[in-house]
């Protein structure tokens, strides 16, 4: 028994080491799984968190590429504004070299007017000594005037009482005292005095003074409320004056008679820009966009015949003669005027007397941004006036590639009457079309928009017109049919109407842009489609179309108006035979046109269209008519 109990004992702790053992290895292996658990959680937190901040690091490095792109595009206009200073400077120094004798000319000219001036101060005291002079001796003679007429009344007497019969001698003379006046050179006390050139110029120097000590407002001032005014003159309606815009003739001859376009820093432009791009805030005013576009094309035509970048090496030899004797002129001036009279003095004889010979100015940075932003502002009113039409048009577009089924089922019954009732509500959508290109065409005329423009938004129209119809055309089965294409081919009857009624001068080549269209409805309303060739499809029929276009049109094509069948099954393995070589000569196979929404000229291109637009007299605003700062607009250029 003692055997037994230890052997069992034995037996049981053998029997619970082992237990113990296992549960010790579940438990160590129970915390090595969810030890690598929460590494493995551990590792992705921190790789996520390095993800974050490589994330967050490379936003930054983007975010500075792009501060250090836009900073390095304002560092190259800053180059390429310094180079282009630099040239001038150069230029004017080569100048320099020459205007040094000029100068040295001027010098002694200023130095001989002081010693004129000099003179004439001298001259004009001395004239004053000579007045105080006078002045005592018209006392005098006064005196001597009373006396000789007591004298004369004396001897008057003596004479009638001696003569013996009481008459008065005649043959005796007279002292008569003779009262002369200033105009004829002589004093009132009968002492003569010659009215000499040097004492009228001392006179007319002793009243400068008295002209200078009046309140005057200086120069800048004035050009100021001068700005002011035009600011608040081309906010409002102008109107046109012969077809032409009277606000851009009227900032034009502004900025040049204030020689705006010559000057290092201005804000007359910012505040033009500012007005205009207020003023087409208003986006569906066509009216206002018209009246814009005609003024922003015409003022941009004139800067471009105008400006000029180049530094004064362009000018000519009788153009320097005139700046530097206009130049000595002034200087020689201002020692006889005020500095303010001087300047418009000097402003009449350069600008207001003859616009034709600044034609072309010496522009400077902000004129030059002034144009960029100008044309700017043209493009845009350009695209919105596009634009809009567009979003007049696109919704009747819809209705106009497809007819309605009622409509149609009544085109295939054989009543007149019915079939005219359907026809008239068919053409109707295209006619809200028509209309809406009339009043288009009607707008831009009478804001006299140059018929360039005019051509290239009808241009553009009619190929947004020309896309939208097509792409229909081949996304749409029930658009395939015959009847829809003498549908589709009336409504374009329509529009080929209205470009003759339009003329060539403001419709231009928009016909031309309906060509996928036309051939397209050509080839749906065709007889005998199962007897063309391919040949006559793709040379005679519909030349402009393309493989994948006439594919998709003949196996989409149905008649429901007389059944009849498309294209035969050859001319259609023909087509896939020609895709398929295309697709292998990576040839697009996109069928689907584009629309192109991007401006179709250029600056040239609008000076080159217009004719010569003439800057001569235009009938100022009232708000200006009678203001001294813009008489220069009633001044005729010679």
């Amino acid at each position: 028994m003692t055997a037994r109990d230890e052997f069992r004992h034995r037996k049981q702790t053998k029997a619970a080491i082992f237990i113990q053992a296992h549960y010790r290895c579940y438990k160590a292996h129970s915390y090595y799984k969810s030890l690598q658990k929460a590494a493995l959680y551990t590792q992705c937190g921190w790789r996520r968190r390095v993800a974050r901040k490589e994330l967050r690091a490379l936003k930054m490095a983007a975010r500075e590429t792009g501060a250090l792109k836009e900073a390095k595009d304002k560092l190259e206009k800053r180059v390429e504004e310094l180079t282009w200073r630099l040239q001038l400077e150069k230029r004017l120094r080569a100048l320099l070299l020459n205007q040094k004798q000029d100068l040295e000319e001027a010098r002694k000219s200023l130095i001989e007017a002081d010693a004129r001036n000099t003179d004439l101060m001298k001259k004009f005291e001395d004239a004053e000594k000579r007045a105080e002079q006078l002045q005592e001796s018209n006392q005098r003679l006064e005196e001597k005037l009373s006396n000789m007429e007591s004298e004369n009344q004396v001897l008057r007497q003596q004479a009638l009482t001696m003569s013996p019969t009481g008459k008065s001698i005649s043959s005796r003379p007279r002292t008569m005292i003779i009262q002369r006046t200033p105009e004829n050179g002589n004093t009132q006390n009968g002492e003569t005095r010659v009215a000499t050139p040097e004492t009228t110029h001392v006179l007319s120097n002793s009243r400068e003074p008295e002209s200078e000590e009046k309140p005057q407002k200086s120069l800048n001032e004035k050009q100021q409320e001068n700005q002011d005014l035009l600011i608040k003159c081309i906010t409002q309606d102008l109107g046109f004056s012969n077809g032409k815009p009277v606000a851009a003739l009227l900032i034009y001859k502004s900025l040049l008679h204030w020689r705006s376009f010559e000057v290092e820093r201005t804000t007359v432009f910012d505040r033009i820009i500012q007005t205009i791009a207020s003023a087409i805030e208003v986006q569906d005013s066509n009216d206002v966009l018209g009246y814009w576009l005609c003024n922003t094309s015409t003022l941009l035509t004139l800067l471009q015949h105008t400006l000029k970048a180049s530094g004064a090496a362009h000018m000519t030899p009788q153009r320097r003669r005139s700046s530097s004797a206009s130049l000595f002129g002034r200087m020689s001036q201002g020692l006889r005027a005020s500095p303010q009279s001087a300047g418009l003095s000097f402003l009449n004889g350069r600008v207001l007397g003859k616009l034709d010979d600044l034609r072309q100015v010496e522009a400077k940075y902000p004129a030059l941004l002034f144009k960029q932003q100008l044309t700017a502002f043209l493009e845009k009113i350009y695209g919105m006036i596009r634009d809009n039409l567009k979003k007049e048009i696109s919704p009747l577009l819809g209705l106009c590639i497809q007819a309605p089924r009622t409509s149609r089922a009544s085109l295939v019954k054989g009543r007149s009457q019915a079939n005219a009732v359907a026809q008239q509500a068919l053409i109707a959508h295209w006619q809200s079309i028509v209309k809406s290109l009339d009043n288009y065409l009607k707008t831009m005329k009478a804001n006299f928009v140059p018929p360039f423009l005019v051509r290239k938004v009808f241009t553009q129209i009619f190929s947004f017109i020309n896309v939208q119809l097509f792409n229909s055309l081949l996304l749409r089965r029930e658009c395939c049919s015959f009847s829809n294409g003498e549908y589709v081919k009336s409504g374009l009857a329509e529009l080929e109407q209205w470009c003759c009624y339009a003329t060539e001068e403001y419709a231009g080549t928009a016909w031309d842009e309906l060509k996928h269209i036309r051939q397209a409805v050509g080839f749906l309303v065709i007889h005998q489609k199962p007897k063309k060739t391919l040949n006559e499809i793709t040379n005679e029929l519909c030349p402009v179309l393309s493989i994948q276009q006439l594919y998709r049109i003949s196996t989409m094509y149905w008649d429901d108006k007389y059944g009849t069948h498309s294209v035969s099954s050859e001319v259609i393995s023909s087509m896939r035979v020609m895709m398929t070589e295309d697709s292998n000569n990576a040839v697009s196979s996109s069928f689907l046109l584009d629309d192109d929404s991007s401006i179709p000229f250029s600056v040239d291109d609008i000076s080159k269209s217009m004719p010569q637009v003439e800057i001569g007299d235009i009938e100022p605003p009232p708000l200006i008519r009678e203001n001294s700062g813009f008489v220069f607009l009633h001044q005729r250029a010679e």
